[in-house]
């Protein structure tokens, strides 16, 4: 990544590597049980009975990231799995078990008591399944319930008015599933779920997100963006997998404070910045030097990714009397938020006008079905917006048929004739 400005930053990356060698101490010195899971499992129910969670996407993005992901996907080619599994989801297991193929980051993941998954694409429960016969573990799966709703402006309802937002079938389907993942966390780790101190959790993530929400005002407002969208991510994502602890309430205040401070004296991620731009989808974790590339020949800067919106726009829940279901209305609608029609859709070019966006760059994921539903339809609705758009054609882990030069070259041409004509 390109040098890192802030040093919230810096402290994000720190933690994060110091989290992952207390977790490998604890599980291999302990012998403690831990669980991996996707991204979208509720992990705060694993953290309060002392089961430690460890996302996929976040593994397979520091695999990504060290330009390792080749290796590990050409063993699970040549081991006769289909290349059309989601490599996002599949990378960690390959990684897993083709552990012979290279030495993996941080000393690599030792084996889980449990994985968990949210159940939002067909290939999910296939890698999960398969992962759990590798490493022996039990898995343990969320249905993933369809709505047949789509109330516009989601992200206007969702922290006061939840229970209007999820349909009461798909939120008593998500309690239900999540009170038999307590049952299996308590049957694991031999501690009960403290449902007051769950309660207390969700409004210290309430409290974080609130302060995302203060730093993402900060940089739709500022004159010239004060931070870069990698760092953003780094900021943002350190906390999310540990949300609601102490240390994560105390980043995201540390992170808002060098942010304003930035603002107030005037300091911008790219002085004289003549172009705002936004990235839709994941992280292209295998290059994201990519997303600093054109400050120098453009002045043109990446300021909005969905990672520090979705936080206030998607977590936050108030009224917490029953906060099981309050968890559950979050867990229950993450997909159609991000990815579907039309929610997906209105969000993000909301989002770009609060920004004051110039041009979008949209991530088509070559193996990401559930990422892809609804891409097109942003696209549309972007431009109808007057917003010019770029499609991108990547996957966000697998570099092997991704053209540096070539990617850049078309969105210096996409600035030159859309953007800055």
């Amino acid at each position: 990544m390109a040098d890192k400005q802030l040093d919230a930053t810096r402290a994000a990356a720190a933690f994060q590597k110091a989290w992952f060698g207390e977790l490998r101490r604890r599980v291999f010195d302990e012998r403690q049980p831990y669980a991996l899971v996707q991204a979208d499992v509720p992990f705060e129910l694993f953290d309060l009975v002392d089961v430690p969670a460890v996302s996929n996407q976040w593994w397979a993005a520091l695999i990504a990231a060290r330009r390792q992901a080749p290796a590990y996907l050409d063993a699970m080619r040549a081991d006769g799995l289909s290349d059309s599994l989601c490599r996002y989801c599949s990378l960690g297991y390959a990684a897993t078990r083709y552990r012979d193929v290279q030495a993996p980051p941080w000393g690599g993941l030792p084996a889980p008591r449990l994985l968990c998954a949210r159940l939002t694409c067909d290939c999910i429960q296939h890698v999960f399944a398969m992962w759990a016969d590798v490493l022996g573990a039990e898995l343990f799966e969320i249905d993933h319930p369809g709505a047949s709703e789509l109330p516009p402006r989601w992200w206007e309802l969702g922290r006061h008015h939840w229970r209007t937002l999820v349909e009461p079938h798909r939120l008593s389907l998500v309690v239900a599933t999540l009170e038999r993942l307590v049952e299996r966390l308590e049957a694991i780790s031999g501690r009960r779920l403290d449902r007051e101190a769950l309660r207390r959790r969700l409004e210290l993530v309430n409290l974080q997100e609130e302060i995302f929400d203060a730093v993402r005002r900060l940089i739709a407002t500022a004159p010239e963006v004060p931070v870069r969208m990698t760092e953003q991510i780094s900021n943002v994502m350190a906390t999310q997998w540990v949300r609601g602890t102490g240390w994560a309430v105390a980043h995201a205040r540390a992170f808002h404070d060098e942010v304003q401070r930035r603002v107030e004296t005037g300091v911008a991620a790219c002085p004289g910045e003549r172009a705002r731009l936004m990235w839709v989808g994941a992280g292209l974790w295998h290059d994201t030097d990519f997303y600093t590339a054109f400050e120098e020949t453009h002045r043109a800067v990446f300021v909005w990714s969905m990672y520090l919106a979705f936080g206030p726009d998607g977590y936050i829940r108030y009224g917490l009397d029953d906060p099981m279901a309050a968890l559950a209305s979050r867990t229950a609608s993450f997909n159609e938020y991000l990815h579907s029609p039309p929610w997906a859709a209105e969000w993000i070019v909301q989002q770009a006008r609060d920004h004051r966006i110039d041009g979008a760059l949209v991530l088509r994921p070559r193996s990401m079905k559930a990422a892809a539903t609804g891409r097109l339809f942003i696209e549309r609705a972007l431009e109808d917006a007057g917003i010019p758009v770029l499609p991108v054609e990547a996957d966000v882990v697998d570099d092997r048929g991704w053209d540096p030069a070539a990617a850049r070259a078309a969105v210096r041409s996409f600035l030159d004739t859309r953007v800055l004509p």
